[in-house]
Protein backbone atom coordinates (compact mmCIF):
# COMPACT_ATOMS: atom_id res chain seq x y z
CA UNK A 1 0.00 0.00 0.00
CA UNK A 2 1.31 3.48 -0.95
CA UNK A 3 1.74 5.72 1.51
CA UNK A 4 0.12 9.81 1.59
CA UNK A 5 2.69 12.88 1.69
CA UNK A 6 2.42 12.60 5.55
CA UNK A 7 3.44 8.82 5.66
CA UNK A 8 0.07 7.51 6.23
CA UNK A 9 -1.65 5.51 3.96
CA UNK A 10 -5.03 6.76 1.83
CA UNK A 11 -8.37 6.78 3.78
CA UNK A 12 -10.80 4.43 2.23
CA UNK A 13 -13.56 6.20 1.16
CA UNK A 14 -16.79 6.24 2.85
CA UNK A 15 -20.38 4.46 0.87
CA UNK A 16 -23.14 5.95 2.79
CA UNK A 17 -25.35 2.79 4.08
CA UNK A 18 -28.86 3.08 3.30
CA UNK A 19 -30.34 0.62 5.18
CA UNK A 20 -29.94 3.52 7.96
CA UNK A 21 -32.17 5.89 6.52
CA UNK A 22 -34.75 3.02 5.15
CA UNK A 23 -34.74 1.80 8.85
CA UNK A 24 -35.53 5.25 10.31
CA UNK A 25 -38.34 5.77 7.22
CA UNK A 26 -39.75 2.30 8.31
CA UNK A 27 -40.10 3.63 11.88
CA UNK A 28 -41.74 6.89 10.88
CA UNK A 29 -44.07 5.74 8.52
CA UNK A 30 -45.27 3.10 11.25
CA UNK A 31 -45.47 6.02 13.60
CA UNK A 32 -47.49 8.33 11.19
CA UNK A 33 -49.46 6.34 8.64
CA UNK A 34 -52.32 5.54 11.63
CA UNK A 35 -52.54 9.20 11.79
CA UNK A 36 -52.92 9.67 8.56
CA UNK A 37 -55.47 6.94 7.82
CA UNK A 38 -57.83 8.70 10.80
CA UNK A 39 -56.83 12.25 9.75
CA UNK A 40 -59.52 12.70 7.54
CA UNK A 41 -62.63 12.01 9.83
CA UNK A 42 -60.86 14.74 12.69
CA UNK A 43 -60.73 17.27 9.78
CA UNK A 44 -64.55 16.34 8.98
CA UNK A 45 -65.67 16.29 11.98
CA UNK A 46 -63.67 19.70 13.09
CA UNK A 47 -65.00 21.31 9.92
CA UNK A 48 -68.61 20.14 10.42
CA UNK A 49 -69.11 19.21 13.91
CA UNK A 50 -66.97 20.70 16.33
CA UNK A 51 -66.43 23.95 14.89
CA UNK A 52 -70.58 24.38 14.22
CA UNK A 53 -70.71 23.48 17.81
CA UNK A 54 -68.88 26.26 19.51
CA UNK A 55 -69.58 28.96 16.77
CA UNK A 56 -73.11 28.26 18.00
CA UNK A 57 -72.39 28.76 21.43
CA UNK A 58 -70.65 31.72 20.73
CA UNK A 59 -73.84 32.83 19.11
CA UNK A 60 -76.00 31.67 21.98
CA UNK A 61 -74.20 34.99 23.78
CA UNK A 62 -75.07 37.28 20.90
CA UNK A 63 -77.60 39.09 19.53
CA UNK A 64 -77.50 38.55 16.26
CA UNK A 65 -80.41 39.32 13.43
CA UNK A 66 -80.39 37.95 9.67
CA UNK A 67 -78.13 39.76 7.74
CA UNK A 68 -76.87 42.01 10.91
CA UNK A 69 -73.97 42.23 13.37
CA UNK A 70 -73.38 40.14 16.32
CA UNK A 71 -73.86 42.41 19.88
CA UNK A 72 -72.69 41.03 22.84
CA UNK A 73 -75.66 39.97 25.29
CA UNK A 74 -73.33 36.89 27.76
CA UNK A 75 -76.11 35.00 29.19
CA UNK A 76 -78.99 37.11 28.55
CA UNK A 77 -80.62 34.74 25.59
CA UNK A 78 -80.60 32.03 27.83
CA UNK A 79 -82.62 34.21 30.75
CA UNK A 80 -85.19 34.75 27.98
CA UNK A 81 -85.67 31.46 27.53
CA UNK A 82 -86.38 31.29 31.21
CA UNK A 83 -88.48 33.54 31.11
CA UNK A 84 -90.39 32.50 28.33
CA UNK A 85 -93.64 30.67 28.17
CA UNK A 86 -93.12 29.16 24.63
CA UNK A 87 -89.68 27.32 25.45
CA UNK A 88 -91.53 25.85 28.66
CA UNK A 89 -94.63 24.95 26.40
CA UNK A 90 -92.22 23.55 24.02
CA UNK A 91 -90.08 21.58 26.15
CA UNK A 92 -93.10 20.00 27.85
CA UNK A 93 -94.62 19.36 24.38
CA UNK A 94 -91.18 17.20 23.77
CA UNK A 95 -91.25 15.46 27.24
CA UNK A 96 -95.22 14.52 26.56
CA UNK A 97 -94.37 13.72 23.22
CA UNK A 98 -91.64 11.60 23.74
CA UNK A 99 -93.36 9.81 26.54
CA UNK A 100 -96.46 8.56 24.61
CA UNK A 101 -94.53 8.01 21.79
CA UNK A 102 -91.37 5.89 23.28
CA UNK A 103 -93.22 3.80 26.24
CA UNK A 104 -95.56 1.86 23.91
CA UNK A 105 -92.38 2.04 20.77
CA UNK A 106 -90.35 -0.40 23.24
CA UNK A 107 -92.99 -2.76 24.81
CA UNK A 108 -94.40 -3.37 21.22
CA UNK A 109 -90.57 -3.77 20.08
CA UNK A 110 -90.67 -6.34 23.06
CA UNK A 111 -93.18 -8.31 22.38
CA UNK A 112 -92.54 -8.23 18.55
CA UNK A 113 -88.72 -9.52 19.07
CA UNK A 114 -90.14 -12.36 21.54
CA UNK A 115 -92.57 -13.68 18.79
CA UNK A 116 -89.69 -13.15 16.16
CA UNK A 117 -87.63 -15.26 18.33
CA UNK A 118 -89.11 -18.01 17.93
CA UNK A 119 -89.07 -20.67 15.11
CA UNK A 120 -92.26 -19.50 12.75
CA UNK A 121 -92.40 -19.91 9.28
CA UNK A 122 -91.76 -17.04 7.25
CA UNK A 123 -90.00 -15.85 9.91
CA UNK A 124 -87.47 -14.00 7.51
CA UNK A 125 -90.24 -12.09 5.91
CA UNK A 126 -91.57 -11.12 8.82
CA UNK A 127 -88.11 -9.74 10.04
CA UNK A 128 -87.42 -7.77 6.96
CA UNK A 129 -91.70 -6.68 7.15
CA UNK A 130 -91.09 -5.30 10.64
CA UNK A 131 -88.37 -2.87 9.14
CA UNK A 132 -90.38 -1.79 6.15
CA UNK A 133 -91.77 1.16 8.19
CA UNK A 134 -88.02 2.27 9.32
CA UNK A 135 -86.86 2.20 5.51
CA UNK A 136 -90.09 4.41 4.64
CA UNK A 137 -89.35 8.28 4.54
CA UNK A 138 -90.85 10.70 7.34
CA UNK A 139 -92.52 12.77 4.67
CA UNK A 140 -94.12 10.04 3.28
CA UNK A 141 -95.31 8.43 6.66
CA UNK A 142 -96.58 11.66 7.97
CA UNK A 143 -98.27 13.12 4.97
CA UNK A 144 -100.43 9.13 5.22
CA UNK A 145 -100.65 9.92 8.68
CA UNK A 146 -102.11 13.07 8.29
CA UNK A 147 -104.49 12.10 5.58
CA UNK A 148 -105.78 9.12 8.33
CA UNK A 149 -106.46 11.75 11.08
CA UNK A 150 -108.03 14.37 8.90
CA UNK A 151 -110.64 15.81 11.23
CA UNK A 152 -113.30 16.07 8.04
CA UNK A 153 -112.30 12.89 6.31
CA UNK A 154 -110.07 11.09 8.26
CA UNK A 155 -110.31 7.17 8.14
CA UNK A 156 -109.70 6.97 11.59
CA UNK A 157 -112.58 9.57 12.53
CA UNK A 158 -114.95 7.01 10.30
CA UNK A 159 -113.85 3.96 12.01
CA UNK A 160 -114.80 6.55 15.45
CA UNK A 161 -118.12 7.46 14.11
CA UNK A 162 -119.25 3.11 13.85
CA UNK A 163 -118.56 2.61 17.44
CA UNK A 164 -120.31 5.58 18.33
CA UNK A 165 -117.36 8.15 19.00
CA UNK A 166 -117.52 11.79 18.23
CA UNK A 167 -115.00 13.27 15.25
CA UNK A 168 -111.88 14.17 17.06
CA UNK A 169 -110.36 17.13 16.50
CA UNK A 170 -106.53 15.74 15.85
CA UNK A 171 -105.09 18.98 14.34
CA UNK A 172 -106.61 21.63 16.88
CA UNK A 173 -106.49 19.69 20.26
CA UNK A 174 -103.46 19.22 22.25
CA UNK A 175 -103.52 16.11 23.16
CA UNK A 176 -105.39 14.06 20.10
CA UNK A 177 -102.41 16.21 17.83
CA UNK A 178 -99.78 14.93 20.49
CA UNK A 179 -101.34 11.12 20.25
CA UNK A 180 -101.45 11.31 16.17
CA UNK A 181 -97.90 12.45 16.05
CA UNK A 182 -96.70 9.91 18.70
CA UNK A 183 -98.71 7.37 16.45
CA UNK A 184 -96.30 8.16 13.67
CA UNK A 185 -93.18 8.24 15.39
CA UNK A 186 -94.30 4.81 16.96
CA UNK A 187 -95.15 3.31 13.25
CA UNK A 188 -91.73 3.95 11.72
CA UNK A 189 -89.46 2.98 14.99
CA UNK A 190 -91.03 -0.03 16.78
CA UNK A 191 -89.72 -2.51 14.11
CA UNK A 192 -85.97 -1.16 13.87
CA UNK A 193 -85.91 -1.24 17.93
CA UNK A 194 -87.86 -5.45 17.44
CA UNK A 195 -84.77 -6.55 15.59
CA UNK A 196 -82.21 -4.64 17.90
CA UNK A 197 -84.08 -6.90 20.79
CA UNK A 198 -83.61 -9.87 18.54
CA UNK A 199 -80.03 -9.71 18.42
CA UNK A 200 -79.95 -9.80 22.05
CA UNK A 201 -82.28 -12.40 22.71
CA UNK A 202 -80.59 -14.79 20.43
CA UNK A 203 -77.32 -14.43 22.17
CA UNK A 204 -79.61 -15.46 25.41
CA UNK A 205 -78.18 -18.86 26.22
CA UNK A 206 -80.77 -21.53 25.25
CA UNK A 207 -79.91 -23.90 29.00
CA UNK A 208 -81.67 -21.14 30.96
CA UNK A 209 -85.11 -21.85 28.71
CA UNK A 210 -84.56 -25.49 29.10
CA UNK A 211 -84.22 -25.48 32.66
CA UNK A 212 -86.97 -22.59 32.99
CA UNK A 213 -89.01 -25.09 30.96
CA UNK A 214 -88.30 -28.21 33.21
CA UNK A 215 -89.27 -26.68 36.03
CA UNK A 216 -92.85 -25.34 34.63
CA UNK A 217 -92.43 -22.21 33.91
CA UNK A 218 -94.61 -21.02 31.02
CA UNK A 219 -93.39 -19.21 27.65
CA UNK A 220 -94.76 -15.65 29.56
CA UNK A 221 -92.23 -16.31 32.45
CA UNK A 222 -89.59 -17.40 30.72
CA UNK A 223 -90.10 -13.97 29.07
CA UNK A 224 -90.41 -11.60 32.33
CA UNK A 225 -87.43 -13.77 34.44
CA UNK A 226 -84.49 -14.77 31.53
CA UNK A 227 -85.21 -12.43 28.37
CA UNK A 228 -86.16 -9.19 29.84
CA UNK A 229 -82.73 -9.54 32.74
CA UNK A 230 -81.07 -10.93 30.27
CA UNK A 231 -80.93 -7.86 27.54
CA UNK A 232 -81.97 -5.61 30.36
CA UNK A 233 -78.53 -3.19 28.85
CA UNK A 234 -79.94 -3.89 25.83
CA UNK A 235 -83.26 -2.46 26.94
CA UNK A 236 -81.41 0.74 28.29
CA UNK A 237 -79.88 1.65 25.51
CA UNK A 238 -82.95 1.62 23.30
CA UNK A 239 -85.32 3.47 26.04
CA UNK A 240 -81.86 6.53 25.95
CA UNK A 241 -81.53 6.76 21.95
CA UNK A 242 -85.52 7.21 21.86
CA UNK A 243 -85.32 9.52 24.04
CA UNK A 244 -82.41 11.44 22.64
CA UNK A 245 -84.98 10.87 18.89
CA UNK A 246 -87.54 12.54 20.67
CA UNK A 247 -85.95 15.53 21.98
CA UNK A 248 -84.24 16.11 18.40
CA UNK A 249 -87.99 15.68 16.98
CA UNK A 250 -89.04 17.75 13.72
CA UNK A 251 -89.83 16.34 10.96
CA UNK A 252 -93.37 14.33 11.88
CA UNK A 253 -94.88 17.62 13.62
CA UNK A 254 -93.58 19.81 11.03
CA UNK A 255 -95.06 17.90 8.54
CA UNK A 256 -98.54 17.11 10.20
CA UNK A 257 -98.96 20.53 10.82
CA UNK A 258 -99.13 21.79 6.82
CA UNK A 259 -98.69 24.92 7.08
CA UNK A 260 -99.18 25.45 11.20
CA UNK A 261 -96.81 23.05 11.32
CA UNK A 262 -93.55 25.37 11.87
CA UNK A 263 -95.56 26.96 15.16
CA UNK A 264 -96.79 23.68 16.59
CA UNK A 265 -100.23 24.13 15.55
CA UNK A 266 -102.53 26.86 15.67
CA UNK A 267 -102.15 27.32 19.39
CA UNK A 268 -98.74 25.94 19.43
CA UNK A 269 -100.19 22.37 21.12
CA UNK A 270 -97.87 20.12 19.34
CA UNK A 271 -94.51 22.49 18.99
CA UNK A 272 -91.17 20.84 20.18
CA UNK A 273 -87.74 22.18 21.15
CA UNK A 274 -86.95 21.70 17.74
CA UNK A 275 -89.53 23.75 15.86
CA UNK A 276 -89.12 26.31 18.12
CA UNK A 277 -85.40 26.73 17.56
CA UNK A 278 -85.92 26.63 13.34
CA UNK A 279 -89.06 29.24 13.78
CA UNK A 280 -86.70 31.07 15.87
CA UNK A 281 -83.58 30.91 13.50
CA UNK A 282 -85.10 31.77 10.17
CA UNK A 283 -89.00 33.01 10.98
CA UNK A 284 -88.40 35.25 13.14
CA UNK A 285 -84.58 35.89 12.50
CA UNK A 286 -83.28 35.57 15.72
CA UNK A 287 -80.11 33.34 15.73
CA UNK A 288 -79.22 34.20 19.07
CA UNK A 289 -82.02 32.72 20.62
CA UNK A 290 -82.08 29.63 18.59
CA UNK A 291 -78.68 29.52 19.31
CA UNK A 292 -79.58 29.38 22.99
CA UNK A 293 -82.51 26.76 22.28
CA UNK A 294 -79.57 24.45 20.57
CA UNK A 295 -77.51 24.58 23.10
CA UNK A 296 -80.30 23.60 25.68
CA UNK A 297 -81.15 20.49 23.67
CA UNK A 298 -77.08 19.47 23.70
CA UNK A 299 -77.13 20.04 27.28
CA UNK A 300 -80.57 17.92 28.23
CA UNK A 301 -78.78 15.04 25.80
CA UNK A 302 -75.54 15.13 27.73
CA UNK A 303 -77.84 14.95 30.81
CA UNK A 304 -79.55 12.25 29.67
CA UNK A 305 -76.04 10.14 28.61
CA UNK A 306 -74.94 10.91 31.86
CA UNK A 307 -78.32 9.10 33.22
CA UNK A 308 -77.61 6.28 31.32
CA UNK A 309 -73.81 5.85 32.20
CA UNK A 310 -74.62 5.90 36.31
CA UNK A 311 -77.29 3.53 35.57
CA UNK A 312 -75.55 0.93 33.43
CA UNK A 313 -72.52 1.05 35.80
CA UNK A 314 -75.05 0.30 38.45
CA UNK A 315 -76.67 -2.34 37.04
CA UNK A 316 -73.16 -3.97 35.96
CA UNK A 317 -72.08 -3.80 40.04
CA UNK A 318 -75.12 -5.47 41.24
CA UNK A 319 -74.41 -8.14 38.76
CA UNK A 320 -70.57 -8.23 39.44
CA UNK A 321 -71.91 -8.72 43.06
CA UNK A 322 -74.62 -11.18 42.55
CA UNK A 323 -71.96 -13.06 40.69
CA UNK A 324 -69.50 -13.19 43.41
CA UNK A 325 -71.75 -14.31 45.98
Amino acid sequence: MLAGASGRPPKAPRHRDPSGWRSRLYRLDLKATPYVYVAPFFLVFAAFGLFPLLYTGWLSLQKVELGGTAEWRGLENYTKLWDSDFFWNALANTFTIGVISTVPQLLMALGLAHLLNYRIRGRGFYRVAVLAPYATSIAAAALVFAQLFNTDYGLINQLLGYVGIDAVNWETEKWPAQIAISTIITWRWTGYNALIYLAAMQAVPNDLYEAAALDGASRFRQFISITIPSIKPTILFTIVVSTIGATQLFGEPLIFGGSLGIGGGSGNQYQTLSLLMYEKGWITGALGQASAIAWVMLLLLLAIGLVQRLLSRSSAQKKNGAARS
